[in-house]
């Protein structure tokens, strides 16, 4: 008989009876045992509040660089961010939907709008990029951190960087985020798109200069490749969505920047103000790097949760069974085949599974018909575009009230009374790139959902 890990599936699923419902490729919702008090979970993690701030300020020394490569940052002085917007009538096109009232003030945070490569992944592919050319034109002391950064648009630092390489595996998003900015630099710039990869997604980077490698197999398949070729190159340097320290960085960033946005909103998160975050996740880089900047400068007021298509609930079944990337969805014959192509991930990051495992509050599984029907109600409800995997988000209110795993987090961590008082944010992570004849596309296939 077929063992995983040295146990069969029915001795997996009598320990972890929500694997049968996964298996079934049914929506889940799961409250994370091991959550706890955040003073505690966070002493067993190794970054802190200063690798963010290091962050943060590696982006302002990079802006006078990115307002000057990339029109579009002008406005925000090279400073690439996302506007946050309520969503009302959303919310209540949701509450009509699930019939649960959403207790609390709905937001979008619309990283799907962010400037030069339209999603969530602009901001951890970008900053690893910036990074690594950093210390690159530092080591060879054509830079030094108290320039005027501006000096990278050059053809004399593009002869320089094209004389390096940079490699990425990737669903989409994150291969458009590293192609663009690598290639904008001068490095010569590969990556390698899983079978999951939308067309336009491929055809865009290779107008961009990128060298785009098909693979027939998924994003794992993908990111080995891509890995086994910049390890034959002494000048390449390799982005592991699956292990980066700087990618997750990256993202944290985006915590205090959210804060100062809630703040010019006079919106308050304290003990009596909870705030909850619903994060779209693949591989589990972009939102572990997020729910981790936003555990940090709120600590116990802020519940993130995770979401994932039911055909590939990589994250949650790492956190279950905590075996993290030692397990895949296909181990359990789960086909990790969804329209959400950028959460199209078989086996979860287990740097990020193990640093969030006592700071995530649960995750939730999202049928790819409910992405699109979610995906029409935006757009019809409040003009807002977002592609299939973003709007794993938008679900997160109406399942936390709606299921009981959710009303038994609500109570557990007494938050009754307060949830009437609660900020909730959906983060929609990508879609403005998406080509206009295409989301058509999906936007009709969520009316045939919402009206069959």
């Amino acid at each position: 008989m077929d063992t995983i890990l040295g146990k069969t599936i029915d001795e997996w699923i009598q320990n972890y009876p929500l694997l049968e419902k996964l298996m079934l490729t049914e929506e889940v919702f799961w409250n994370n045992p091991k959550y706890i008090d955040f003073e505690r979970a966070i002493q067993r993690v190794s970054l802190g509040i200063e690798d963010v701030h290091d962050a943060e300020e590696r982006l302002m020394r990079f802006s006078p660089y990115l307002a000057s490569a990339f029109p579009e940052t002008r406005e925000m002085n090279g400073i690439i961010e996302s506007p946050l917007k309520e969503i009302p009538t959303m919310q209540r096109s949701l509450e009509k939907l699930s019939t649960e009232m959403i207790e609390g003030k709905l937001f979008l945070k619309c990283d799907s709008h962010l400037p030069i490569s339209g999603s969530i992944k602009a901001r951890g592919g970008i900053y690893e990029v910036l990074t690594h050319a950093e210390d690159l034109a530092i080591q060879n002391k054509l830079l030094s951190t108290e320039d005027d950064y501006s000096k990278l648009d050059s053809n004399a630092f593009r002869h320089f960087f094209s004389k390096y390489s940079i490699v990425v595996g990737s669903t989409g998003n994150l291969g458009l985020s590293i192609g663009i900015m690598s290639a904008k630099l001068g490095f010569n710039v590969t990556v390698h798109m899983s079978v999951d990869a939308k067309q336009w997604k491929k055809d865009l980077l290779r107008s961009k200069g990128v060298t785009v490698v098909e693979h027939e197999l998924d994003y794992s398949v993908a990111v080995e490749q891509g890995r086994k070729q910049s390890q034959e190159d002494p000048n390449s340097y390799f982005i592991d969505d699956e292990n980066s320290t700087n990618l997750f960085l990256g993202y944290a960033v985006a915590a205090s920047r959210l804060q100062k946005q809630l703040e010019g909103m006079n919106i308050t998160i304290d003990e009596n103000h909870p705030l909850f975050v619903y994060l779209p996740c693949g591989v589990g880089g972009g939102p572990g790097g997020v729910a981790f900047g936003l555990k940090l400068l709120f600590k116990n007021h802020v519940h993130c949760f995770f979401a994932e298509p039911t055909h590939s609930p990589c994250m949650l079944l790492g956190l279950l069974t905590e075996q993290h990337d030692k397990i895949s969805v296909q181990d359990f014959g789960i086909d990790n085949k969804t329209a959400a192509d950028g959460l199209a991930v078989g086996r979860p990051s287990g740097f990020v599974g193990q640093t969030l495992e006592q700071l995530i509050s649960g995750v939730y599984t999202v049928e790819d018909n409910q992405l699109f029907a979610y995906l029409s109600m935006l757009a019809q409800t409040e003009n807002i575009y977002l592609e299939p995997s973003a709007l794993a988000g938008i679900a997160g209110p109406a399942r936390l009230f709606a299921e009981p795993q959710g009303r038994l987090y609500i109570n557990q961590h007494n938050l009754t009374v307060k949830m009437k008082d609660a900020v909730h944010i959906s983060w929609g992570t990508g879609g403005s790139m998406v080509p206009k004849e295409i989301m058509d596309s999906y936007v009709e296939a969520g009316v045939k959902v919402l009206n069959p």
